[in-house]
This record gives structure tokens, sequence and C-alpha cells, in this order.
């Protein structure tokens, strides 16, 4: 018999804990003469108040409106300046900023990121909040609102959870809270989630752990920390009932429709199954929904995906947009056809290789770059709890059976547990 595939060497890891309650994690890697420092924040939009979503968003712009010794729009002008990138992103479940640059400039990245963390409401004035709140605005008009599809991901949120659950909106937000929003609550939402011990920093990249940990000791130490806020999980919600459905008539290129399905959060057995029964169904062109629609011209693309969360519940999303003269009716069924087929039947040990495999080598180009495994450290550390998990991923994905793809799919893959959401092309 061949011999199992071997498992890459593992990381290395170093975690320690200020006093203040801020979590660093080194992986140091000698190849290159730079280093990443990415900070993530567990904070996202499943973490706002009613009447105040879009504020985890907002800070991902407002956080770059300078803190107590750094100008407007200076962090990333003297990040660039030296050779480097910087950037942030946010999610429902969390928010994170990143650096990466010459090792020279460790020190640098460093600084810039405690400045703000300790010293950003020194700088946040009315002028600076309205003018990245008018910032956000653009962005939503540009990527949601004045493009086809764009308002995909917000609909299937809304079919999928209550209006008042922590996932029931995206990070956007509401255009009309961020109006509303006063500078005093932005300034409490800041006290209240950017402290250090809501945080993780992880440093990788060409510098040892003890330089590291003094570095992040002198630039993080001297910060003090505050009462964090109960901000309590979720509970986990079953499949969806009632089968909630949608329709919408825009400017589209093609009638298309969205399942979606409530899945376990991503630290629960079963995502990992359920995942791969989603790339079973709509990763690539080998994929079932590919070879079953688009090579039978029923429809222009078909895919699935999942969105692991944390809070309870992640997201499963299966779509295919509709050839011209098809209705969007017969791909609807097919999509569901196939769904139903899979937690039947279940897959074959081939496709289930093929999907393992194909996530091997995603997985493996992530961590080839020293920005992205940063990121992998510190979203292990803070959705998981253990930054270690990144050396087991592997592992616990190949360790996914057919047979616990089909009971997973059988079990919250149901055509009866969907949202359905329509786009119909105007007449």
């Amino acid at each position: 018999m061949p011999a199992a595939p071997a498992v890459p060497p593992p990381l290395p890891i170093s975690e320690h804990t200020l006093a203040n309650g801020l979590r660093l994690v080194v992986s140091p890697d000698h190849a290159v003469p730079s280093v990443t420092v990415n900070l993530w924040y567990d904070v996202g939009s499943r973490h706002e108040q009613p009447g105040r979503s879009g504020f985890a968003h907002l800070f991902e712009h407002v956080m770059f409106q300078g803190s107590t010794h750094v100008a407007r729009s200076q962090h990333i002008a003297l990040v660039q300046g030296c050779g480097g990138t910087a950037n942030a992103t946010t999610w429902f479940d969390r928010t994170n900023y990143f650096e990466t640059v010459p090792v020279g400039a460790l020190e640098l990245a460093l600084w810039l990121e405690a400045d703000r963390l300790g010293g950003l409401l020194d700088a946040l004035t009315q002028a600076s909040l309205d003018n990245q709140r008018e910032v956000v605005k653009e962005e939503k008009r540009q990527r949601y609102d004045n493009v086809p599809y764009g308002d995909v991901l917000q609909r299937v949120v809304e079919l999928t959870f209550p209006a008042d659950h922590p996932y029931g909106h995206t990070t956007i937000g509401s255009m009309d809270d961020l109006d509303a929003a006063s500078l005093d609550d932005v300034r409490e939402f800041f006290r209240a989630h950017y402290l250090p011990s809501n945080a993780v920093l992880s440093v990788v990249g060409d510098v040892g752990v003890e330089r590291a940990t003094e570095l992040v000791e002198r630039e993080f130490g001297p910060l003090t920390d505050r009462v964090r806020p109960d901000v309590p999980d979720p509970a986990p919600l079953p499949p969806l009932t009632g089968s909630p459905r949608d329709e919408v008539r825009a400017a589209v290129p093609s009638d298309a429709v969205h399942l979606s399905w409530r899945l376990p959060a991503l630290d629960q057995d079963e995502f990992d199954a359920l995942d791969v029964a989603l790339g079973v169904l709509g990763d690539g062109q080998s994929a079932r929904l590919h070879r079953r629609l688009v090579r039978t011209e029923l429809a222009e693309a078909a895919g699935a995906s999942s969105l692991g969360l944390i809070g309870g519940n992640s997201i499963g999303i299966v779509s295919g947009r509709a050839r011209d003269g098809v209705p969007v009716e017969r791909v609807e069924s097919t999509l569901l056809a196939e769904v139903a087929r899979l937690g039947a039947e279940g897959p074959t040990e081939e496709e289930v290789d093929r999907v393992v495999a194909q996530f091997e080598r995603s997985w493996l180009q992530s961590l080839s770059r020293i920005d992205s495994r940063a990121d992998q450290l510190s979203r292990a550390a803070t959705l998981l709890d253990d930054p270690a998990r990144v050396n087991e991923r592997i592992t616990e994905v190949r360790a996914v059976t057919p047979e616990q793809v089909r009971d997973a799919a059988a079990r919250w893959l149901s055509p009866t547990s969907c949202g359905t959401l329509v786009h119909v092309q105007e007449a």
C-alpha cells in the first residue's frame, strides 16, 4: 500500500502573556529578513449592540486616523516609508491589523500598534469620525449597493439568523446606525473592546523569541488594561425551519439562487465534515455541482462554501447562476437534489481525498508566507484559544471520513432546513 502522505514539520510557536493580558505568539523564521506584526482584537460585528451596527468595521478605518504620537494617515505612510505594507480587515468575529516590514523596522511596527491601542482617543475628533463615516458609506455603495449580487451576504445572513442574533447583520452595518453614532458612542465602543486583554499579537519572521518578547513588553507592557464587558457567546441554534425565502428583482447579469444553512460553530467536530461536504459539492471543476449544472449548461456557475464562525453557528452556502433561457427554478431544484443525494448516499473516498488534497495545498500555501502564517496563528489563538492548532490542522482534516461527511450532510444540509435567496433579472 502507498505510504500515507507526510505531515509537514510543525511551526515553532512560543506563547507569552503580558501582565496586562495581551497574548503574544512568536514564530521565528530566518529564511528572509522580514517580519510580520499581526494584531487580532476579539471584536467583530457579532459584538455590536442593537442600534450600533457597523461600529467594528468603522474602527478598522478610524484606527488609521492618528493616535497620541502619530499624525492622521501617518501610520501607513511610516510603514511604507521603510519598505513595508500595512492594512486591516473586519469580520463577524474579529478585527485585525497587520504590518509586514524589513526586520529593522520591527520596533517601528510594534510602536505604531501600541501607540494607537493606548492613545487612539487622544486623536479621535468629530472631524475624523465624520470623515471615516463617509468613507464607510462610500465603501457600502461601491461594494454592496451598486454591484450585481452585492447584497447576497446581507440577505443570506438575514435569512439564516433572527434579526436580533449577533450574526443577523453584516460587518458593513446599517448606515442609519452609523449616521446616529455620536463621538461618545464611538469612544465607548473603543474603551470596551480595544484593550490589551482582548487582543492577540503574533510576530512571525526573522526575529528570535527573546528579542520579540523584549520589544513587545517594552511597547505594550506599559498599557493599562480595563474590565472587559461580558459578551456571552450566543447559544447554538438548530437547523433552520420554515424554509425562509427572499426574491429580489435587480440589474443582475443572470438569474441566480443562493441556498443557506445553519452549521455548527467552527470549533465543533462536525464543522470539518460539513466543510468537506461543501467542498465535494462545489469546490472546483471536478465538484458535483459544476459537473451537474455547468457541464450540462443549466448554469453559468455553481459552487458551495462554508463561513466558519465561532459564536454558536456557522453558515453554509450553495449557489448557482442560470444560463440564458434556463428557469432559475430548475437550477434551484437541481441544487437541492444534489445536496439531498450527498446526505443520502455520502461521498466517495476519491471525492473526499480530492477535497482534502485541495485543502492541504491551500493551507500550506497560506503557511508559506509570513504574513498569512501570522494571521493563521492569531486566528487560532483568538477563536480556538490555541495557536498550536495550526500545526494540527492538516491531521484534523485528513481524519474526516466519507461516513462522517454523509451523516453531517444528512443532519445539517437537509433541503427542508435551508433559506433561499433568488435574484431575478429586471424586465
